[in-house]
């Protein structure tokens, strides 16, 4: 029997641009320094290492399907219940897990226009709308959210900070955000970057979480803590989306290295602080040198900077991409973030730092 029909993904799969991570191969012979992802230049803790190391002996056996000792963990650091805690492959995971939940056909997510990629495709996984609220100076505008809510709105997806531009809202915003949105609607604090804020008026989401039934704060290992390889993440929830999720998990999906490691990198507050007090000197660095150079960059309050650069033919972001590239240097190209003048820049090791202030200044012939 002969069939010409052929199988269909669902709803929204094909209108979804897949994501694409920051480069990280060029064809050069020196040294390359990758500055396109945002990942620490300290490297995990070396109690993390150890711990990793040690979980190789027992590859053999599943992971504790529950991750028991990484909520635990989780939770004596931040002062939370660990039975609302819910641990996943990355954030990335979490933020699936989520509009797999509540997210279906019909269904609108709310993303400031500016915001991470990955919340366009969730959303359109799952045959939801994706709706883009304006931002104000390259932040997102709790205004322009309300006014985009609208029956249909079934989650509201924010990063802060976020990611690419750097850029917050104060506790006091997210907070009027939240008392402005309807009861069934869902709203994701995405505080992937949180650790690395030091401003009074933030916090990551934790108080929203304990007091509201329909707020959930996500979480990354893959930044400060630098266990990115590992894919870890998790999410501090109310009981009944953290029983929700819980449902829908795959059973193991949190492996048992990054578990143990997991574990041993929190307990490492030290390097924590060493890895937050470094990025600020050297944010700070870059800002200044950047800008003595003729360059606009946003103001940010994470591990990387959001550089703006002319329209001028020769001077543009793709052309200093190319030559920065030229010289071993991987920033990151956010078009597809609706920057097509920028590119974002990690904070990488004191080198790197140093090398792409030097080519900018060649680039841009102010040397």
């Amino acid at each position: 029997m002969t069939h010409s029909a052929t199988p269909k993904p669902g709803p929204g799969i094909l209108d979804i641009a897949a994501y694409v991570p920051g480069e990280s191969k060029i064809d050069f012979t020196g040294t390359v320094y990758k500055l396109s992802s945002n990942e620490t230049p300290l490297g995990p803790s070396p109690d993390a290492i150890a711990a990793f190391e040690k979980s190789a002996a027992e590859l053999n056996l599943y992971p504790d399907g529950s991750a028991t000792a990484l909520r635990h963990a989780i939770a004596a650091c931040y002062g939370l219940n660990p039975d609302h805690i819910v641990c996943g492959a990355g954030s990335d995971e979490i933020l699936s897990l989520l509009a797999q939940a509540y997210l279906g056909p019909g269904d609108e997510a709310l993303i400031s226009r500016h915001g991470f990629l990955m919340y366009e495709i969730c959303a359109r996984s799952n045959g939801a709308t994706p709706v883009f609220a304006p931002e104000h100076d390259l932040t997102a505008n709790v205004d322009e959210i309300i006014g985009c809510v609208s029956e249909r709105t079934r989650v509201v997806f924010l990063a802060n900070p976020n990611n690419p531009t750097g850029t917050y809202l104060p506790f006091d915003e997210v907070r009027r955000l939240h008392q402005a949105l309807p009861g069934d609607v869902v709203l994701v604090l995405d505080a992937a970057y949180a650790e690395y804020v030091r401003r009074n008026d933030y916090e990551a989401g934790i108080e929203l979480v304990a007091t509201a039934a329909n707020v959930v704060m996500t979480r990354t290992f893959s930044k400060i803590y630098g266990l990115a390889a590992l894919r870890l993440g998790w999410a501090y929830c109310p009981p009944e989306i953290a029983a929700t999720l819980n449902r829908i998990r795959g059973p193991f999906n949190v492996n048992a290295p990054a578990i143990a490691a997991g574990v041993a990198a929190l307990e490492d507050r030290a390097f924590t602080e060493q890895a937050v007090a470094y990025n600020a000197q050297w944010q700070k660095w870059l800002s200044r040198e950047l800008g003595g150079i003729g360059l606009t960059v946003t103001p940010s309050v994470g591990n990387f900077v959001l550089i703006h650069f002319p329209v001028d033919p020769g001077k543009t972001a793709p052309d200093a991409d190319e030559f920065l590239k030229g010289r071993g240097l991987i920033l990151r190209r956010v078009g597809n973030y609706h920057l097509p003048d920028c590119l974002r820049m990690s904070i990488g090791p004191e080198p790197a730092n140093r090398a792409v202030v030097e080519a900018l200044r060649t680039f841009l012939g102010t040397d």
